[in-house]
């Protein structure tokens, strides 16, 4: 019998790896042709720039940046990437693709990218919707969520809802009264001119405040400082393009931030001395009666989640993000559907019928009058499709390499949701431009909003970013709208149509005032 010899051993092992890598090198070959191609980059037209990139995309003052995005996904597919000076980004413009990331890649796009903006307003990322994933972000997610979405808070502060509506009814008959005298009316009739866009954001604030620190406010200084920080918290810098051209701070906006930081720290500051003065004397010691800095003071004492952060910084960070979401969120959909409905007017027809008949003119509308109200709980679903607060999503940023749609995404590609794009895609809604409150009744009525079942409307966002104050957001607008509604007639101060131009930012304003008249359907 032959043995063979060593040297046909080698020949045999080397022949053998030959093959397997041979095979391992077509296999990836074949992968890479079919599911490893980067996203197409939109063409030149689109803004790109030596340097910058696509950065004019998002700074313009011509084209709002969630329009600009929809027309390239019409031109170029739901999905493409961007430069954003030396990082890269990827854009999803599709109900289909935001099932995909926020499903099978959610976990790896839940961070948040390291904007300037962030870094100065929100006290370095402390701030719970800027946090970095971790056990400190999952923490807080899980309390605030228990906390804003549970029907015990929600019925803890009716009351301020319910005062705060009876203030802003109050407030207006008190300036028609004024104008009234002063003749300042409409020829001929009982309605009167106001600025409406002005008194929500003043009605909201306040009830925002009286629910996180326990007063309205008052200070003028603080209500243009909170302005101030929705602006700023959804602007581009050049550092955040080009970190070594950052010392140029090109505009004076990074200077803006701390300054704006530094003023609402002061508030903040005095507000938490004043709780712990509170608690220190024994007052506030039963939990139905503590406010959500009290709440937060609570849930700070020998807490261990927080390792790593001031819990004084902690608290403030999570209520100055209370009070400012939920403040800019409530004011944008209130003035856009107060708009909408000045411009159909059927609408706004039916909203006064379903609110003669289920709550009539001899009593205030509350809050458990709302289920009732299913015309008017559409009105809001079809203002936030049309006129996402948020149209473009928080950015996010991919910890891993992943396969989107057939495309390679590095790790470290930003994520850009197109809310906005999203949900106004004609294969998921009829002439999707409309304005009908229709399309949520019936069978859309008990629409999710957790995007759990339906990903054509999301503009709370998905998976584990969503907003955590969604369903107290909704009661509140809900009884906001009804209750404004129900005290007044309303009509557009002129023959046009109520000018529907957003402004550029993390939530989209409507860019000019919204005066209108009004004249009172209850007493005094």
């Amino acid at each position: 019998m032959e043995f063979p010899s060593p040297s046909d051993h080698l020949n045999t092992i080397f022949t053998a790896l030959a093959f397997a890598i041979l095979a391992l090198a077509l296999a990836l070959y074949r992968h890479s042709k079919t599911s490893t191609t980067p996203p197409p980059p939109p063409p030149m037209a689109c803004g790109a720039w030596p340097v910058i990139g696509h950065l004019g995309l998002f700074t313009s003052r011509s084209s709002l940046p969630h329009v600009a995005l929809g027309s390239q996904a019409d031109e170029h597919g739901p999905i493409f990437s961007l430069r954003l000076g030396v990082h890269q980004a990827v854009v999803i413009n599709s109900w289909e693709l935001a099932k995909e990331v926020h499903t099978t890649h959610d976990v790896f796009v839940s961070a948040r990218p390291n904007l300037t903006a962030s870094k100065l307003l929100s006290y370095d990322m402390v701030m719970f919707g800027f946090a970095p994933n971790g056990p400190y972000w999952r923490e807080m997610r899980k309390f605030l969520t228990l906390e804003l979405q549970s029907p015990r808070w929600i019925e803890l502060w009716r009351h301020v809802r319910a005062s705060e509506m009876t203030l802003l009814v109050r407030q207006v008959m008190d300036e028609s009264r004024k104008l009234e005298k002063r003749n300042d009316v409409d020829s001929g009739s009982s309605f009167v001119k106001i600025e409406l866009k002005r008194l929500f954001r003043d009605m909201t604030l306040n009830m925002n405040l009286r629910m996180v620190v326990g007063e309205r406010l008052e200070a003028r200084r603080c209500r243009k400082a909170l302005k101030e920080f929705s602006r700023y918290l959804g602007m581009f810098v050049v550092r955040d393009a080009v970190p070594f051209l950052g010392w140029m701070d090109v505009g004076g906006h990074e200077k803006a931030m701390k300054r704006v930081a530094g003023d609402l720290d002061d508030f903040l500051d005095r507000w938490l001395e004043e709780h712990r003065r509170k608690r220190a004397s024994g007052g506030g010691e039963e939990r139905d009666h503590q406010d959500f800095m009290d709440a937060m003071l609570s849930v700070l004492d020998g807490a261990n989640f927080a390792a790593g952060h001031d819990p004084d910084v902690v608290n403030k960070s999570a209520c100055l993000n209370v009070i400012a979401a939920g403040s800019e969120t409530t004011t944008v959909t209130l003035t856009w559907a107060i708009s909408l409905l000045l411009n159909n007017t059927h609408v706004l027809k039916k909203a006064y019928e379903e609110l003669d008949k289920w709550v009539g003119k001899q009593r205030p509308v509350n809050e458990s009058d709302i289920p009732n109200l299913t015309y008017l709980q559409a009105i809001v679903k079809e203002t936030l499709r049309l006129y996402p607060p948020s149209p473009l999503s928080g950015p996010r940023v991919f910890t891993e390499d992943r396969t989107v749609h057939g495309y390679r995404v590095r790790k470290g590609t930003q994520l850009i949701t197109n809310i906005w794009k999203i949900q106004r895609d004609s294969r998921a809604w009829a002439d999707p431009l409309e304005f009908r409150p229709e399309r949520f009744l019936g069978r859309n009525e008990q629409v999710d909003f957790k995007a759990h079942q339906s990903f054509e409307f999301l503009p709370f966002g998905s998976g584990r970013r969503i907003c955590s104050g969604m369903a107290f957001g909704m009661e509140m607008v809900n009884l906001l709208l009804a209750g404004f509604l129900q005290a007044f007639e309303i009509r557009r101060s002129g023959d046009e149509l109520v000018d529907m131009t957003g402004r550029p930012g993390l939530t989209t304003v409507k860019a000019s005032r919204l005066e209108i008249l009004v004249s009172p359907r209850l007493s005094h």
